[in-house]
Order: C-alpha cells, then structure tokens, then sequence
C-alpha cells in the first residue's frame, strides 16, 4: 500500500504529470529537432542542453506515474471526527500563544509553508488521534515544544 494523498494533492500531480507530456516534452523535442538540424551536435549546446532535459523530464514523468499508481487517494472524512487523523485541519497554540492551522496530508503534498503538514513529521505524527485541548510534546531539532490542540475540523 502506498502513501494517503488527499484528492487537491492528486490532482496537483496529475496536473504535473499532464503539463510535462502535453506541454513542455513537446516543446523541448522540437527544440532539440531544430539544433539537431544545425549540424554538429558534439559542440552543439542547444542539443546537449535538450537532450539532457529530455531526459529529466522523461524521468520525472516515470517518478510521478509510479507515485500516482501507488497513492492512496483520502476523501471521506473519519467517523470519529472529534480526533485527528489523515485530512484534518488542525489548529494549534504554540507555547507563544500563537494559534496555527495545518492540514495533516501525506508526505507527497506537505508544504508547511502552506500550512499542509505531513504526517510523517514529528508534529504530525505527535497529533495524530489526539483530541481537542490535548497538549503534545514534539520534538524538534532546537528543543522539545508543548502544542495543545484548540480545534479540529474536517471538510466534506
């Protein structure tokens, strides 16, 4: 079984995946088809250059087909919705006061600065089935740090 990805976090790779076959392939294939015809491709930098993104691209798009294949699309809520697990927004005050929301999504989609927190990182991890006012100690490379849970909620 692979990773869990929400249904947005699919789709952004999916869009990837599409952009690279349909858009840019293309477009670098005929870049390299026309410094292919200039002659001497050993000294040619616009074909070295194209060939070699070719091959990044082409690479790329087994990466994501393989990844798509493995994923595990999440989206429907949990029963138990007064717990955290895959797909919830969390909001969270830290020990400044501050309050700060995260979605739990899988590793294929986090972007803390977004908000998105994987669940395979120590404070995702260290939420996971917790409930509302439950305080969490996580551990982090500067020091251990006390979060606790203000709300929980779940879209759909």
């Amino acid at each position: 079984m692979g990773s869990y990805i929400t249904p947005e976090g699919f789709r952004r790779l999916q869009e990837e995946a599409e952009r690279l076959w349909r858009v840019e392939r293309p477009r670098v294939t005929a870049q390299v088809a026309d410094a292919a015809a200039l002659g001497d491709r050993s000294e040619n930098a616009e074909y070295i250059y194209g060939k070699k993104r070719l091959r990044e691209i082409d690479g790329r798009l087994r990466f994501l087909q393989q990844k798509l294949d493995s994923l595990t699309i999440v989206s429907e809520p949990p029963a138990r919705r007064d717990r955290i697990y895959f797909g919830a927004f969390v909001t969270v005050e830290e020990e400044s006061g501050e309050g700060v929301e995260y979605r739990l999504v899988g590793p294929d989609e986090s972007d803390p600065s977004r908000g998105l927190l994987s669940i395979e990182s120590p404070l995702g991890r260290a939420l996971m089935g917790k409930g509302e006012g439950d305080e969490v100690t996580v551990r982090r490379p500067r020091g251990d740090a006390a979060v606790v849970i203000a709300a929980i909620r779940y879209e759909g």
